[in-house]
């Protein structure tokens, strides 16, 4: 892992934040009603931090192998202007973005906790997962989130990001209500 220095200079370049879902956005637990139809719990304050990464003008981004609906319902709550759902090679979805939107992998941070994720931590400039991430993930991580997925791990990256560009709460407020 990098020192936090070298860290913050690679966030200060960040342009778009991906993240995976389950593991991520949510603690990894997959519950299921009688009928098959799923349900998901997402942490608020996770989804404040990208609502605020959007505000901050940082492209936001969910690349997940699942398709679910309530993962659709999630990203439009949340702000997130590019979802990729069903995504059995998630490295096709973030050339895509890169493409998209004219940006090199170096200026995305990438947040995953498993091993499909992988193939895209290792192209990215900040290669993010939660504290309860499997082992050959973190080996591959610069950043490693001190709280686990659906535990404030995405909210933490989500501060860690905008304190690099300086950017707070404060004058992301500020600016909307102008």
């Amino acid at each position: 892992m990098n020192n936090n220095l070298e860290l913050k200079e690679i966030a200060k370049n960040i342009k778009l934040v991906a993240f995976d879902v389950d593991g991520v956005m949510t603690d990894g637990s997959l519950t299921f009603l009688e009928d098959g139809r799923e349900i998901k719990t997402y942490n608020a304050k996770d989804g404040l931090g990208v609502v605020m990464l959007s505000k901050a003008g940082i492209i936001t981004s969910i690349i997940t192998a699942r398709n679910n609906n309530v993962v659709k319902i999630r990203a439009q709550q949340i702000d997130i202007q590019e979802l990729y759902m069903g995504q059995k090679n998630k490295t096709l979805a973030l050339m895509e973005l890169c493409e998209k939107h004219n940006i090199k992998p170096s200026e995305i941070a990438y947040m995953g906790d498993d091993m499909p994720d992988i193939c895209v931590l290792k192209e990215v400039g900040l290669k993010c997962c939660p504290n309860d991430a499997v082992k050959p993930v973190k080996e591959v991580c610069n950043y490693i989130s001190n709280l686990g997925g659906g535990k404030g791990a995405v909210r933490e990256l989500c501060d860690f990001i905008l304190s690099a560009k300086d950017i707070t709460y404060d004058k992301l407020q500020n600016s909307s209500q102008q």
